[in-house]
């Protein structure tokens, strides 16, 4: 018997309805299918795990059927067929007609860029409707693949995240409640990815556009958050979300330097540096 964990998650096959892009280094793929009946999420930061068809094949081979053991009976089907899996977060789900919206950054895509781009950046690139995935998503609205979660009587929300939390680190500021007051940090790689906000809260969002000719290891959005004046707060709350190690270093920051209860930060490594998702992944769980 499944254990109620495992009842908060399913499977959903769904399809391509549209694409949009989002600036140079975003675009956002709408899905759709029967399945998304089923598909219950509060938002915020809801991670899912996304299914992509191997390179050469038009659907993604996922052994659900082998019900709890399909990850091991994934792992064992053969390089060339076995479906590539990547963790992306929910940017929206809407009703009437069930979609949900999944945002993807775009790394390699361009001519003659340093770094070739991976199998997600360019599925997404590329993806046209019809096209099929598969994903393993929420059948729970509250559910533990959502992290931001501000403590009853949180008076000052403190967010960063880089290109890859963006569409999370949007979601979460539009559930917070009118008035409270937030301040974000952003990091884009270009000019053009800076997006809208929309939120009642009383939101700073300072968007950081990265210089890719700056020196290795320089950091300027840990200079800014440090020079920044922050409201007083008596119960603040740090959501931190993007590379791994950026993240340290900004965990240190606010706990050690601010003062901020430990108990009170999230933080979520969406990508190590030097590292693909696989790798990552056999990595241990800190």
């Amino acid at each position: 018997m499944a254990t109620p964990d495992a009842l908060a998650f399913r499977f959903f096959s769904l399809q391509v309805v549209r694409t949009e892009s989002l600036g140079p280094s975003l675009v956002r793929v709408t899905f759709a299918g029967d399945d998304l009946a089923h598909f219950h999420s509060d938002g915020r930061d809801q991670s899912l795990s996304l299914f992509l068809p191997a390179e050469g094949r038009s659907k993604p081979a996922v052994p659900f059927e082998e019900g709890e053991n399909w990850y091991q009976a994934w792992r064992e089907l053969p390089d060339d067929v076995r479906a590539v899996m990547r963790s992306y977060t929910l940017r929206a789900l809407r009703r009437d007609p069930d979609e949900i919206d999944i945002d993807f950054v775009l790394h390699g895509v361009e001519p003659g860029a340093a770094v070739a781009a991976g199998p997600a950046s360019r599925w997404a690139a590329d993806a046209k409707p019809g096209a099929e995935v598969v994903l393993i998503g929420p059948a729970v609205a509250d559910n533990r693949a959502i992290r931001f979660r501000p403590a009853e009587g949180t008076d000052l929300v403190l967010m960063w995240g880089d290109e890859t939390a963006l569409p999370a680190l949007l979601a979460s500021l539009e559930s917070l409640p009118a008035g409270l007051p937030v301040r974000a940090w952003v990091e884009v790689p270009h000019a053009g990815d800076v997006q809208d906000v929309v939120t009642a809260a009383d939101a700073e969002v300072t968007w950081l556009v990265r210089d890719e000719s700056s020196a290795e290891g320089a950091f300027p959005a840990l200079d800014a958050i440090r020079a920044a004046g922050l409201p007083s707060a008596r119960k603040p709350y740090v959501w931190l979300a993007g590379e791994a190690g950026r993240m340290k270093e900004l965990r240190r920051h606010f706990v050690g330097e601010r003062g901020v209860d430990r108990r009170q930060v999230t933080f979520v490594g969406y990508w190590r540096r030097g590292l693909t998702e696989e790798q990552l992944r056999e990595q241990p769980q800190e």
